[in-house]
């Protein structure tokens, strides 16, 4: 008996997937354990194992394409030579009767139809597409090797020698592409160190090509376009002496220990919640209540090629700075590899986005809901600092904080990243 093989459910936020590979091929048989297919989720890459034993006799969804939870993906027999005649998944048949029943709608009524539907918009995204290529667009300037001779009018060379313009650079629009006394408009000053020729572009202005979101991006885009729409950020900052982080860092090297500055934001950052647990909530839109975290739960953002993920470091505020740092690196490596299991990703408290390796002076970051804060960590930079009323060389970095304001006010915000200033400025507090 035939029988339809569907998209699992590989993620608990998986809503559809990307077909990355197929291990069978029509005519194959598939044992109950066999790897079957590989799926790109929002989270990682995935691989599946068949449940059930038989035949594989079409695949619905090749390699490549995306299919949502439950979408018939193949069809499968008990028996190798079972005839498929009159079999149909239960969803492609139904999604052929609905195309059906829409081309035999009128057009009157399909419009009767749709108005309602536009009446009751709330909030629609806008189109926004790329504009075409110039097709028709002609490079202004010279690309060809300076020649021994150049091609130019008398009044352009005569002009040219009075203002001290180089003819080379110029793009002659006469016959046989001489330069014209017109062209000179564009010409560079004649000077000892002139700027060298390049190769003429091969490509229109504005040239591009479309690349297809992978199934992560597509949910980062998702849920970051509902946070920053529906949520009201506001955003408060607020800059540390760096220079401690610094010399702790330097002496735990001495003694052979080796910590980020993450590590220590982390550490800081749990025991700041623990003196501000107003910070450690979240906003529940289903039910319009604020949720109070009873554990400090820290997600660390954490960058991959195709998108990205935040593990969480579980009870943060009860691991020491060594427990941290050795439990943030390992999963910062599960989540390269796409091994994270759903409890080190899903769910947390308060996360941490740290772009200092790449030397960013500040930013801002979106929530990540149903969380009501995010901490946005600057790089350490080289900056003269006053100090007992002199101008010395010192070191800073500068922490925002984003939060919602449906459950966080100004107060409180400002209340916690003083309590994080104390710490970071003083790291002895987060080694004990």
């Amino acid at each position: 008996m035939p029988f339809t093989l569907t998209m699992p459910k590989l993620s608990p936020t998986m809503e559809e997937g990307t077909l990355v590979k197929w291990h069978k091929k029509v005519g194959d048989s598939v044992q109950a354990g066999d790897l079957l297919i590989e799926v790109a989720t929002d989270k990682a890459t995935v691989e599946y194992n068949a449940l059930d034993e038989g035949w594989v006799r079409q695949i619905l969804v090749q390699e490549g394409e995306d299919a949502v939870v439950n979408q018939s993906i193949a069809v499968l027999t008990s028996d190798p030579n079972e005839s498929l005649e009159g079999y149909q998944p239960q969803d492609v048949a139904k999604l052929q009767e609905e195309k059906k029943d829409v081309e035999e709608v009128p057009q009157a009524a399909k419009a009767q139809d749709e108005e309602p539907k536009r009446k009751g918009a709330v909030l629609q995204q806008p189109s926004f597409t790329p504009e075409p290529a110039l097709e028709n667009y002609v490079f202004q300037f010279p690309t060809e090797r300076l020649e021994k001779r150049l091609l130019a009018s008398p009044l352009a060379k005569k002009l040219a020698k009075e203002k001290g313009l180089d003819l080379s650079t110029v793009k002659g629009s006469g016959p046989n592409k001489r330069i014209m006394s017109r062209d000179l408009e564009k010409a560079q000053p004649a000077n000892t160190v002139a700027f060298g020729h390049r190769e003429n572009p091969s490509l229109p202005p504005g040239t591009y090509e479309e690349l297809p979101l992978t199934p992560m991006r597509k949910v980062i885009g998702q849920r970051l376009q509902e946070s920053k729409s529906f949520i009201p950020h506001f955003y408060v900052s607020l800059q540390i002496d760096a220079e401690p982080l610094v010399a702790v860092r330097e002496q735990l090297k001495n003694g052979q220990i080796k910590v980020s500055v993450n590590d220590l934001v982390v550490r800081a950052s749990a025991l700041a919640l623990r003196q501000h647990p107003a910070i450690n909530c979240g906003f529940n839109s289903v039910n319009q209540s604020i949720i109070q975290f009873k554990t400090i739960d820290i997600a660390i953002a954490v960058s991959l090629e195709s998108g990205l993920i935040t593990p969480i470091v579980r009870h943060a505020d009860f691991k020491n700075l060594g427990e941290i740092s050795t439990e943030v690196r390992s999963l910062a490596q599960k989540a390269r590899d796409g091994k994270l299991d759903p409890q080190e990703y899903k769910g947390g408290s308060f996360t941490i986005s740290n772009l200092g390796m790449f030397g960013v002076s500040e930013f801002q970051a979106i929530l990540n809901p149903p969380q009501a804060a995010i901490l946005a960590v600057s790089g350490i930079q080289d900056v003269p600092v006053v100090r007992n009323g002199s101008v010395v060389p010192g070191k800073i970095m500068t922490l925002t904080l984003s939060v919602d304001h449906r459950v966080i006010d100004g107060v409180a915000s400002a209340k916690f990243l003083q309590a994080l200033k104390q710490l970071l400025e003083n790291p002895a507090l987060l080694l004990v």
